[in-house]
């Protein structure tokens, strides 16, 4: 492998990544990635590892002879970080730590609320303080729930300022945190996530912790979240792209909570990888940042997100969409009570630009062409199969 050359021109060095949550959806990418293009090795902490199988099982003998080219390079270490006293070791071990692990599927913010504030505020605690005590580089993934609610979001519906940029995009280090009240648990995850990055950040400025914090807006791609009943919970709700993902697999119509109004932005997870990278081998320009990390460019609707796919998946699938393919729900009878949104999550990509030199590429069509026919082709049998079992009647 030629020498690799940060964006200043100096040398990469091989480092070791401590990677907690690696065996997750973004966690996967970026293993395959650091494993395809990097001489890093990492150390894969979870408590599953099915995403990255195929990285840590030799291939077979035909294929390299049966040696994988990053053969060495990851080791998986399957524990749970609420409890395990090998994570500070695996932490000295490293250069660098990654922490994806969290809970972070908005119907469990409203069920399980404290899971939730735990999972995301303190069992992420003792990471920061392994990372601190040791003077280990920390790369954090908090979430773009940590804006809340936009500024126009609380202006008149025909206040021509909910149109001004001023008012809704979001900037890493002006925009404030606007959340619901306490009784609308849907803020749990976000002010969690807000508390773990403001001790972060006060790690940095009191102890010199080196820190970088990631806010991601709707990462999307193959292998992400689960389907309920296939290789998730059947009672489950994941996400908004699986949750439309399912319906479509199972020919059902996409529910609409709230009739779709809210407004998001899809980043293909290939896109937000090479930005994650870019941050790993580059401290000097991300040490102390707060990166957004979307694509500005792919704005919908739920309502258009939801047309848009059932378009998609009838071009990948070969099967004709639905008469009517969508129907409207209300959030309470979708979430239960305690539910609360944000109106529309547009990040600035101002500092991102500026550090890393990094824009996203894909636009929305292609992404979501890439991950329907990933879903297609990796649930659709399994799905026509447990729609045909029949049910034991009791």
């Amino acid at each position: 492998m030629a020498t690799r050359l940060d964006l200043d021109g100096n040398p990469i060095k091989p480092m070791t990544i401590c990677m907690i949550g690696a065996g997750g959806f973004i966690g996967s990418h970026l293993c395959e990635k650091l494993m395809a293009e990097t001489p890093h090795t990492v150390l894969a902490v979870d408590v599953y590892n099915d995403k990255i199988k195929h990285l840590l099982e030799p291939p077979p003998p035909e294929q390299h002879g049966g040696r994988h080219p990053w053969d060495g390079r990851i080791q998986f270490h399957r524990l749970n970080i609420k409890n395990d006293s090998r994570l500070e070791g695996l932490i000295k071990m490293s250069d660098l730590t990654i922490n994806l692990a969290a809970i972070c599927t908005p119907a469990d913010y409203n069920t399980r609320p404290l899971d939730t504030i735990y999972s995301n505020f303190i069992d992420a605690l003792p990471v920061v303080k392994y990372c601190s005590e040791n003077g280990k580089r920390l790369i954090h993934f908090s979430t773009c729930e940590v804006y809340g609610k936009t500024i126009g979001s609380f202006l008149p519906k025909d206040n021509p300022l909910r149109q001004d940029p001023n008012f809704y995009v979001l900037k890493e280090d002006a925009s404030p945190c606007i959340f619901g009240p306490i009784e609308k648990q849907r803020w749990s995850y976000a002010c969690a996530k807000q508390l773990i990055e403001r001790l972060i950040y006060a790690e940095g400025a009191e102890n010199g912790l080196e820190f970088t914090i990631v806010r991601p807006f709707n990462w999307i791609g193959p292998r992400m979240d689960f389907i309920p009943g296939i290789d998730g919970p059947s009672e489950g709700v994941p996400r908004v792209l699986a949750c439309f993902s399912n319906n479509l697999l199972r020919g059902e119509p996409l529910k609409l909570v709230d009739g779709g109004q809210s407004q998001r932005t899809f980043v293909y997870i290939k896109d937000a990888i090479e930005a994650v990278l870019l941050m790993i081998e580059n401290p000097n320009r991300a040490n102390g940042q707060i990166f957004n990390v979307g694509n500005p460019n792919n704005e919908v609707t739920v309502r258009q997100l939801a047309e848009m796919m059932t378009e998609v998946y009838a071009k990948v699938s070969g099967e004709p969409p639905l008469v009517q393919p969508t129907i409207d729900i209300s959030s309470k009878e979708f979430y239960g009570e305690g539910y609360d949104d944000s109106d529309k999550r547009i990040p600035d990509m101002t500092i991102i630009n500026k550090q890393l030199g990094w824009n996203p590429k894909t636009p929305l069509w292609d992404l979501l062409e890439s991950t329907l026919t990933y879903q297609h082709r990796t649930y659709a049998e399994a799905i026509k199969r447990a729609i045909a079992k029949p049910v034991a009647s009791s």
